[in-house]
Formats: C-alpha cells, structure tokens, sequence
C-alpha cells in the first residue's frame, strides 16, 4: 500500500497521513450539520440530505485518493449548496427536484469535459504567476471565512466589518485554540492542528461552551425522499432558466474545483513545471461524486479548501483521503457526537492554514505591474467577493488586458483568451 500511495517518494508515513486525514475530516465535518439545514430550506428531507451528504463525501474522498493519490477530501460545496436553495429554489421558484436534476445534468458535463481532459488542460496553461495568486488568494479567503466563523470579524454597518465580542465565551475559545495551535506549530509538533481541535473540542465540553452529546450513536437517516429524484425530471431542465442555472452551477463549480486543486497541489509541493500530476482523474473524481451526490439527494460536491488543515498537517497522499473517507463513514454511525465540533472549534484551523498559504505570495513577480496587478485583483478579491469563481474571474480578465496594452499577446495562450472572454460574458449575465 505504501508503494501504491508513494509514501516514500512524497516523504510520509502512515500515521503522518492517518493523523492528516482525521484533522481534514474535522475541519470539514460542519458540512454534515449545515449541508442539511441549508438544503432542508427547499423542501428537502433534512434526514436525507445528512445521509446524502456523508455517502457524497465518501464516495468522492476515496475516488480522488485511489485514481489522482491527492490528499483532498470532497464534499458537497458551501456556496453552490446556498446557491441552490436560495437563488434557484426560493429566488426563481424552481423545484428542488427539477434543481437537483440540473446538478446532475451539470455532473455529467463535468464528466465529459474531464474525459476529454479540457478541464485539466485549461487548468496547466494558467500563467505560473496566477496559480500563484489563486493559492494565495484562498489562503486569505479561508482565513476570512474563519475569522468570521469564529466570531473574531463581524458584519459592521458603519465599517462594513469590525472585530466581534471578546466577551463571549465562544470568541474567547476561539482565541484558545488558535494560540494553543500556533504554540504547537512553532514548536514543531505534527498534528498541531488536530491536536489543537482535540483539546479546543474538550476544553469547550469542560467549560460549558460546547454542549455535550446525549447520545453517541443515532440511527441512519433513510435515503428515501430524495434518491433518484433526478431520474422522474430530466424532461424538465431544457428550458432557457434551468439552462442558465445549469451553466452558473458548471462556471462556479469548475473554478472552486481548480483553485483548490492548484491552492492544494501547490502547498502539498505536488506542483511539476507548472502543471499539477494527474490533474485529470482528480477532475474526474470530482465530477464523478457530484453526479452520485445528485442521484442520493444532494447539491454540487466540490474538492474542499479545508483539505488544506490536512495537508499543514502532514498529509502528501491520497491515503489521507481513503482515511478523510473512512471518517465520515464512522460518522453516519456517530452523527451525535458531530455536535462538538463547532466552528469555535474548527475556524482557528482554517485561519492558521490561511496563513501557510497565504506564503505564496513570495513567488509572484511582483516587479511587473501587468503580473502584479491581476495577481493582486486576484487575491483581494476572493475575501471580498466572499467567492474563489470571482477572484479568479477578475484576475483572469486583468490579465490578457494588461498583456494586449504591452503587446505581448503571443505570450498568452489561446485558451487564455477564451477565458477572458467567457469570464465577461459570464459578468454581463450576472449584471
């Protein structure tokens, strides 16, 4: 199995990639308690959606660990499940079955266009420089959305946002676990980031900030209210409405799945001459689990950015995400105990991973104001768009522009120039 993963060569252990697969499934087990509540908004079964959601999230770990050997776990996206419930479902008033039928459709889209290797071939001709940006970028994005999940920034009429309570009780456990977990990442310790969700998890329970389980293990959910849905409304998708909400799910899809994948591969050292390996399967895996999430009953799965808690902490190898995939399927025995880890929890993970990613920045060629200007878009963006799809969108626009005005076109590939032009296209829609 070792040489399967190529533990050697990529310089890890068992327990190295055992330890970086839990901390991964920690930081992504919110998906399993808000995954749910957001669909249930539509009408769907909430016991559904939470089985749907941890079979999504097996299924598509072990795919991507088996076929790519990268260290990514996969689950149903943040923003595409909000996307699906509040601007398809309750905005245009479109069925969650007929919705969730056009995830599929955009699922097995994504197949083909993985199959033919278009997806991978646009991701290897993104200018170094970008790739860059892009890793930076989702590093200051996570760091945003932990800061705010922890309670640390807060919404500000006046300032647009402002530091929170350092009363409460949450904030201040926050505060804990973000300083225990840097103590134990300068002090070298592996596994800092679990050992430090670990003890922020007990702390939390002890002081009466968490609320401990009743229970430990809880019945499975049926599948039943929402499995083959997809299936009795395809004859429903082929209107000018469902085909604009299928093309937004493919456009935010894709480039959430390519900016992880380059954010990850990148932080991991799995980069080779600016391409990223078997960039191909793991865009297959991907696409392969949002059409299986489809058909159980749940939104768009995208490659998740918290995979990055498991890769700080060691993980170089897709057997962290056969463990990322063994964890969630423990936890649809074990729903209960989910309840601990709370953002408090999990948020100073994603603000101290932010900032190993955030390192990236280094290697931008910040002398030349046509690189540095996009790549800066780029990265300010995503934090402030709240979106990955919309940081890499700006950049990429930027880009070509600033190349044309210095009359370097040749150096940009034709693809490239497409980009700019379905990225415009794609803000004249939203517009």
């Amino acid at each position: 199995m070792s040489n399967f993963f190529q533990f050697t060569s990529r310089g890890t252990t068992y327990r190295q990639e055992t330890v970086a697969g839990i901390t991964t499934f920690l930081s992504m087990a919110y998906i399993l308690i808000v995954n749910p509540i957001i669909l249930s908004q539509s009408g769907m079964d909430k016991g559904a959606v939470f089985t749907a959601t941890a079979l999504s999230a097996i299924i598509g770990s072990l795919l991507i660990g088996l076929l790519a050997n990268y260290p990514i776990g996969i689950a149903p996206s943040m923003g595409l499940n909000s996307f699906f419930t509040f601007s398809v479902c309750i905005g245009m008033g479109i069925p969650w079955q007929t919705a969730l039928t056009g995830v599929f459709v955009s699922g097995l889209l994504f197949v083909i266009l993985s199959l033919l290797k278009i997806r991978e071939k646009i991701i290897n001709v993104i200018p170094g420089d970008l790739k860059h940006a892009i890793a930076a970028g989702i590093g200051f994005f996570i760091a945003f959305i932990g800061l705010k999940n922890a309670g640390l920034i807060v919404g500000n009429e006046a300032t647009f946002v402002s530091i929170g309570n350092l009363k409460s009780p949450a904030v201040l456990l926050a505060v804990f676990c973000f300083i225990l977990t840097v103590i134990l990442l300068v002090k070298g310790i592996k596994g800092a980031i679990f050992y430090g969700m670990v003890v922020s998890a007990a702390a939390g329970m002890i002081f009466g900030v968490i609320e401990s389980p009743t229970q430990v293990v809880g019945p499975i959910p049926s599948l039943g209210p929402t499995f083959g849905e997809v299936f009795l409304h395809l004859d429903q998708v082929f209107t000018p409405e469902m085909l604009a909400v299928i093309f937004t799910f493919l456009f935010v899809a894709f480039f959430d799945t390519a900016g992880a994948l380059i954010a990850i591969a990148s932080q991991a050292g799995l980069m080779k001459n600016n391409e990223i390996p078997n960039a191909g399967r793991a865009l297959l895996a991907d696409s392969a689990s949002t059409v299986v999430g489809s058909v159980l009953g749940t939104s768009t799965t995208a490659s998740m950015i918290e995979s990055s808690s498991g890769i700080a902490a060691g993980g170089r190898t897709g057997f962290t995400s056969v463990i990322i995939s063994g964890c969630f399927a423990i936890a649809l025995f074990f729903s209960p105990l989910l309840g601990v880890i709370t953002a408090e929890v999990t948020s100073p993970a994603l603000i101290i991973v932010g900032a190993l990613m955030a390192s990236e920045v280094r290697l931008i060629d910040w002398t030349r104001l046509e690189i540095a200007i996009p790549a800066f878009v780029t990265i300010l963006m995503m934090p402030l768009t709240f979106s990955v799809a919309t940081g890499i969108a700006l950049g990429f626009i930027l880009y070509p522009a600033a190349m044309l005005a210095l009359k370097k076109g040749k150096e940009i590939h034709p693809i490239m120039y497409g980009l700019f032009v379905a990225f415009l296209a794609y803000f004249v829609y939203l517009a």
